[in-house]
């Protein structure tokens, strides 16, 4: 992992560029340490790889981090920060550099890269909620459960327990996938209803009883998660069933989520609780 030390002004920034976008996006990534140099006292690091990235901001110090690459790296930093219980009292900002990035697009980052640099050392505080799991993992926009086999991925490499290679490997090959490959194997079957039972606050929105197409939760507002089911249609189409609670628990047979860029599963239950105001993230000053 290089490091490199400049000066600007009193203001100390930790930037650590994700390997994907310094090998995906070159340009970009030199735009935003120009502009992120020319504003503060930077520390640049370049990991190779998610134990470097981690290591990077456990060593951070007083600085404020700044992450440059995609969804999944911010994803990657925040679940980082919240597993070492540091999000509180950390406010953390992001160059959007990749192929992914409607993530920080709806949180209000700028996908710019001079505007996200710029907003970076020019901009404010925004505290939101964070969805947490009972596996400790977090969401950050939404997470969502289509039906059984539409979402036959692999799980997360972070996620791979004992396997620092192959989170390694899958972390850098990333950039080697062409972008928009199916990931289902050409003779998964195609998608089909779900039975799940979805508890909010404890009340049960539907039963396993009642096949459903898709489940979606996101953080709504003042410490609350907003969450819509939509059931099968039989003949006309079906309403959606909406409801708003701080827990949520989605269980019946094996399925897989998406949290964000992310596919975790199979599991045979999960439960997400919002945490109100939980993490920080650095977006352009009203006005």
């Amino acid at each position: 992992m290089a490091e490199v030390a400049t000066s600007a002004t009193s203001e100390q920034l930790l930037v650590v560029i994700d390997p994907v976008a310094r090998r995906s996006d070159g340009e970009s990534v030199r735009i935003a340490k120009d502009v992120l140099k020319a504003g503060a006292a930077v520390k640049l690091c370049l990991p190779d790889g998610p134990e470097e990235f981690a290591r990077a901001l456990r060593r951070r110090g007083s600085r404020r981090p700044v992450v440059v690459g995609d969804d999944r790296a911010l994803i990657h930093a925040v679940s980082l920060l919240h597993r070492h219980r540091e999000l509180a009292g950390c406010a953390l900002s992001v160059v959007p550099v990749g192929g992914a990035l409607s993530l920080a697009r709806s949180l209000g980052v700028p996908t710019g890269t001079v505007a996200a640099a710029r907003t970076v050392l020019d901009g404010v505080e925004r505290r939101m909620d964070l969805l947490v799991d009972d596996s400790d993992g977090v969401v950050l926009g939404a997470l969502r459960i289509p039906p059984v086999t539409a979402a036959a991925q692999a799980p997360d490499p972070e996620t791979a327990p004992g396997r620092p290679w192959l989170r390694t490997c899958q972390y850098l090959v990333r950039t080697l996938v062409p972008a928009g490959r199916p990931s289902r194997p050409p003779s998964a079957p195609a998608p089909g209803p779900s039975r799940l039972r979805v508890e909010v606050d404890g009340e049960t929105l539907v039963d396993l009883n009642q096949p459903v197409e898709a489940v979606s939760v996101s953080p709504g507002t003042a410490g609350v998660a907003s969450v819509e089911v939509r059931p099968v249609s039989v003949g006309a189409e079906a309403s959606p069933l909406l409801a708003e609670g701080r827990t949520v628990t989605v269980s019946g047979a094996h399925f897989r989520y998406r949290a964000d860029a992310l596919v975790s599963g199979p599991v045979r239950t999960r439960t997400w609780v919002v945490r109100e105001g939980a993490w920080g993230l650095t977006v352009p000053a009203a006005g």
